[in-house]
């Protein structure tokens, strides 16, 4: 029997307002969320991957309340998140890492006073929170008698997304989210957090949402995979299932854009063809089908639901419903 989700979300939408005109009303809306549904298992790590636009940083936001969403439900260990009274221990339980390490961190503080802060911000009393945040510096591999009165500009980018993994870790959070933590370090600094980020989590029992543009590092680190396309979530299951038989058209695009060194895998035509539609005006139905080889006429009538495509997989595409009417379905069927 699997394990309560420690995070649950049901039905997540943000749209932002586009305003114009002389009195600056609203005439369209982003939509930049539009009605997902994902859980994330304790000890977990969930992949959220995607085109730039896709909606990846938007959920990350959504989920610690840096942004309000429009409609949804978010269950943290069984509790509802909502504005009130929980969000304060909500952010104990849950905390964010971004990738801009240097506008992550007060200028002014020093490395330790930033890790302290919260903490203290907290009922922690001074000399607790700033123990606490020596202790998180060497944990992390940054040497406190060294590192501990630096300031930000004086770290390399490795050193300084060091010091935000333990500013993170100072409140003793459960569900870490990591927006493209490691995409703005050069690739022998980014293997050395991303091993960090593996040890952390195996050693204080964490579970990470881990959200990157890079699919080789997505792969490394997740447990499973969630695929999202124009603010929607198309697949979700577990990682190697998914690298092995990519179900939804978009997912298999994705992965054959990857690069790689064999020779045998060359890749001599584009997995996909024009940019993604605008956000503001979406295509109907099927947000994919404007570039996707398998559309049908179905694809611009009807929008695919999130279904179970197999064990410990969804796919939201007519070609895996059978009542659908998509023409592949059938025989995608009998091939599955």
């Amino acid at each position: 029997m699997s394990p309560a989700p420690l995070l649950e979300v049901r039905g997540l939408r943000k749209f932002f307002p586009v305003r114009g005109g002389a009195l600056g009303r609203v005439v369209a809306r982003v939509q930049a969320v539009d009605g997902i549904d994902f859980t994330v298992a304790p000890g977990e790590t969930l992949g959220i991957v995607g085109e730039s636009g896709c909606g990846k940083s938007t959920t990350a936001r959504l989920l610690i309340r840096l942004l309000a969403p429009d409609a949804g439900e978010m269950r943290f260990d069984g509790a509802t998140i909502d504005d009130g009274r929980g969000l304060a221990a909500l952010r104990r339980q849950m905390q964010m890492v971004f990738q801009d390490s240097y506008a992550s961190l007060n200028p002014r503080l020093t490395v330790i006073d930033s890790i302290a802060f919260g903490p203290r911000a907290h009922g922690l009393g001074a000399t607790a929170a700033r123990a606490r945040a020596a202790a998180l510096l060497d944990r992390v591999g940054l040497a406190p008698e060294r590192f501990a009165g630096r300031y930000p500009h004086e770290l390399s980018g490795g050193q300084r997304q060091r010091v935000n993994i333990a500013r993170a870790l100072a409140l003793e959070p459960r569900l870490l989210i990591l927006d493209e933590a490691v995409s703005a370090l050069d690739k022998s600094i980014e293997a050395q957090i991303l091993n960090l980020l593996v040890d952390l989590k195996a050693s204080l029992g964490l579970t990470y949402v881990f959200i990157s543009h890079d699919l080789d590092v997505v792969r490394f680190v997740s447990d499973r995979v969630m695929v999202m396309y124009l603010g929607k979530v198309v697949e979700i299951g577990d990682v190697e299932t998914i690298w092995n038989d990519p179900r939804h058209p978009y997912t298999a695009a994705l992965l054959a854009a990857m690069p790689s060194t064999d020779p045998d895998r060359r890749t001599e035509t584009a997995p996909l063809a024009g940019d993604p539609p605008s956000p503001i005006d979406p295509p109907s139905g099927c947000r994919f089908h404007t570039r996707c080889p398998h559309a049908a006429p179905v694809c611009a009538r009807v929008a695919p639901i999130l279904r179970p495509a197999g064990i410990r997989r969804q796919v939201a595409c007519h070609l895996d419903d059978a009542a659908a009417g998509h023409p592949g379905a059938s025989s995608r069927k009998e091939t599955a």
